[in-house]
């Protein structure tokens, strides 16, 4: 199914998520799309997760809205800059088959990584989550061209100040001994781990390999605010069977049974 954007040429389409658990609205074309990342990040919440899950840079809602279909006894916001995205996330909650979690889910237009004075008037509020969930953009501008379309290239591509005001916002917001996860590139790794320093502990690095052989391509973040203990590495996860793109039986169960990795909880 496709649509217009209200007063715009760009077209959109309705997209299913958890074999139907969950519908998203999104761009077609010119910005980003969402897919397989989005619904890992929501995943990593264990099944036990409750209280108010903050999703920065939320985009059209996927990743909140896969967790908030997962777990009920959670609230989610939802904190986007983009107005564009933004009202399709908000297209997204007035779906009627949203309609199981779409009042547990609010929208919080706000920059992430502006000033405190700023995002605390805009609403991002120190200690205001249980939980922080975040799939920041992948690529620094020193070192990968930005896409020529100018929305797209913000959603994919972080500014010179790279990963420090994601996780100075991330810090802010989420109270002490509340948990941040973050989805990212495997080769950033290093840079992750030394903002976090001093800001979170428990640290649980979870890869994710494309096919059993292959080294990681993403790493899941999970982390605890304030916390003194040490870093894990944890086995993974492999998404693909053999050289096609089948997802593995356990990549089945999270993609299109609304599973959870069945990852405990960090004390």
């Amino acid at each position: 199914m496709s649509t217009h954007l209200a007063g715009d040429e760009t077209e959109t389409t309705r997209d299913a998520f958890l074999g139907g658990r969950v519908y998203v609205h999104q761009p077609r074309y010119g910005r980003h799309r969402a897919g397989l990342d989005a619904v890992y990040l929501a995943a990593a919440l264990p099944e036990t997760t409750r209280g108010r899950v903050v999703d920065l840079g939320a985009g059209v809602g996927t990743a909140g809205f896969c967790a908030a279909a997962r777990l009920t006894d959670i609230s989610v916001t939802l904190v986007e800059l983009d107005p564009t995205v933004l009202s399709l996330a908000a297209r997204g909650l007035e779906d009627p088959h949203n309609a199981a979690f779409s009042e547990r889910v609010t929208l919080l237009e706000a920059d992430i990584i502006a000033k405190g004075t700023l995002r605390h008037a805009a609403g991002l509020k120190p200690s205001m989550a249980d939980h922080v969930i975040m799939n920041p953009p992948y690529y620094e501008a020193d070192r990968f061209r930005a896409s020529p379309k100018e929305a797209r290239a913000g959603a994919h591509m972080l500014d010179e100040r790279g990963l420090e005001p994601w996780v100075k916002t991330a810090t802010d917001i989420v109270r002490d001994s509340g948990t941040l996860t973050v989805i990212f590139r495997a080769d950033g790794l290093p840079d992750l781990l030394n903002i976090l320093q001093g800001r979170f502990g428990a640290i649980d690095v979870i890869p994710l390999r494309p096919r059993q052989e292959a080294p990681a391509t993403r790493v899941l973040i999970r982390a605890i605010r304030a916390s003194k203990a040490p870093m894990r590495l944890l086995p993974g996860f492999v998404l693909h069977e053999g050289e096609g793109s089948d997802f593995t039986s356990q990549a089945q169960t999270v993609m299109r049974d609304g599973q959870g990795l069945g990852l405990s909880p960090r004390r």
